[in-house]
């Protein structure tokens, strides 16, 4: 008998080694100092605040954690927060939800027809899909525990599994309100293309209804207005309302920004991985990426077109449902497993960023040490102004604050540690800036230099004890 390309249940040992990668990579990148206030810091502060029944107010983004995107699966993190405070959770959480998503591409691929050894290998290209490593290095974001749901939400609607399903759909919705869209659309797609009408229906009135209540009610209530991101849209209108008329409304417009060079090189680069298993006449349950997909286009941030980042995590699920179609329906430009595995592969080794830990990961290593010292002495939750980069380390506490630009009319008595880095300011910052904060506190009674080497400085203000 020939043997099989990959192991007849290789999913437990796949799924505990790709955690332990992801999870490795993104606390070294922690290490390194190579994290940022946004997201990561914003997450990791809202997160300890809930953990101690404190008030979640993110004080460098300026809002309630809730007014970012709603989501209020970040009460549920929270809990280990509890146990012990620790940023490596959320790496953790991140790691495992997007490793685990192999379990329910294995279990799609099976139930759509397929043979042992095919549904073991989507497992691998699943799991070597350049967005996977990319993502989980770009800080911390929800929507990765979003991508193991959406496949195991299509996998309960297919199985008639209703409670699951509507279980699914209710966290998927919790982790960012723009997934309501996403829900919404995969509705519809089950509704018109799967027959699964429970299912379909559930998934599209509990998608429009989240998305009313989230951008309505939620965000405007807990932030500082509407949703951040409606200002990407503003060639279409300055609130949501005006940019859904204006989609319908100036076509031209609409279509002007989706064909472009950057549109074109983020599609192919977002197809890439999997070309081999799309075909036109299985591209269907694309329809419930199709909102997440329309709204990257039409940004005006090119972030949003960039798989080294969060923002194409649940389009993947989708891409995969066509590919599992295709060859479910012994389709594709290829079917030799081999030559599959060897597509992913390159793929992996062409697209992943793995690279950055030997080039961009190293850009003030020569201050990492220096860096390290000085947080180790920020030993009292008193409040703090530091940079983007190193904000993540110290988002345990009430009062966090950038030294970014804007920063120079802050009122230095107001925080307890200001730590800085004058050879590598941060996000946002220059050495200008830097040095205009240095010279205050330097002027400044109340600080005393707790600590300088390699351009990085720690000033302490004593705050007096109760007498």
């Amino acid at each position: 008998m020939k043997k099989p390309l990959l192991p007849p249940h290789p999913l437990p040992l796949l799924i505990f080694l790709g955690s332990l990668l992801l999870f490795f990579c993104s606390s070294w990148r922690h290490a390194l100092f190579q994290s940022n206030a946004f997201d990561l810091g914003i997450f990791d502060n809202g997160i300890y605040l809930i953990s101690r029944g404190e008030e979640p107010f993110v004080t460098f983004r300026g809002i309630h954690i809730l007014g970012d995107h709603a989501a209020w699966i970040l009460y549920l993190l929270a809990l280990p927060y509890k146990i012990y405070p620790d940023v490596r959770w959320l790496f953790a959480v991140q790691a495992i939800a997007l490793s685990a998503g192999a379990i329910p591409t294995r279990s799609l691929a099976l139930q759509a027809g397929l043979k042992e050894n095919q549904a073991n290998l989507m497992v691998a290209v699943y799991l070597l899909y350049p967005l996977i490593f990319n993502a989980n290095l770009f800080d911390f974001h929800p929507e990765a525990i979003a991508v193991p749901l959406l496949l195991g939400a299509i996998w309960a609607a297919r199985a008639n599994r209703v409670g699951w399903f509507s279980l699914a759909v209710i966290l998927i919705l919790g982790c960012k309100a723009v997934l309501s869209l996403t829900v919404a659309a995969m509705g519809i797609w089950l509704l018109i293309f799967e027959r699964r009408r429970r299912c379909g229906a559930i998934a599209l009135i509990l998608g429009a209804a989240w998305f009313i209540i989230a951008t309505g009610i939620i965000i405007p209530h807990f932030g500082d207005g509407g949703p951040e991101a409606v200002r990407r849209y503003n060639f279409l209108g300055d609130s949501l309302p005006e940019i859904a008329k204006n989609l319908f409304l100036k076509p031209g417009l609409v279509l002007s920004r989706l064909f472009t060079l950057p549109n074109l090189e983020y599609l192919l680069l977002l197809a890439v991985p999997v070309l081999w298993g799309l075909s036109p006449r299985h591209l269907t349950p694309l329809i419930g990426a199709g909102p997440l997909l329309g709204l990257n286009l039409l940004s005006d941030s090119l972030q949003q077109k960039n798989l080294t980042q969060h923002y194409s995590l649940p389009i993947l699920p989708f891409l995969l449902l066509a590919v599992i179609s295709t060859l479910s329906a012994e389709g594709g430009w290829l079917r030799n497993p081999r030559h599959i595995l060897l597509w992913s592969l390159v793929a992996f080794f062409a697209l992943a960023k793995y690279g950055y830990f030997g080039s961009r990961y190293l850009r003030h290593f020569d201050t990492v040490s220096a860096t390290g010292e000085a947080v180790a002495l920020v030993d009292t939750p008193g409040s703090v102004l530091t940079a983007d980069h190193i904000a993540p380390h110290l988002t345990h506490r009430r009062i966090v604050m950038l030294a970014a630009r804007g920063a120079e009319t802050l009122d230095l008595k107001g925080f307890e540690w200001v730590l800085l880095n004058a050879s590598y300011p941060g996000w946002n910052s220059s050495p200008e800036l830097v040095e205009t904060l240095i010279v205050r506190l330097q002027k400044t009674p109340e600080f005393r230099l707790e600590y300088e080497r390699d351009g990085v400085v720690l000033f302490h203000r004593e705050i007096p004890g109760p007498h």
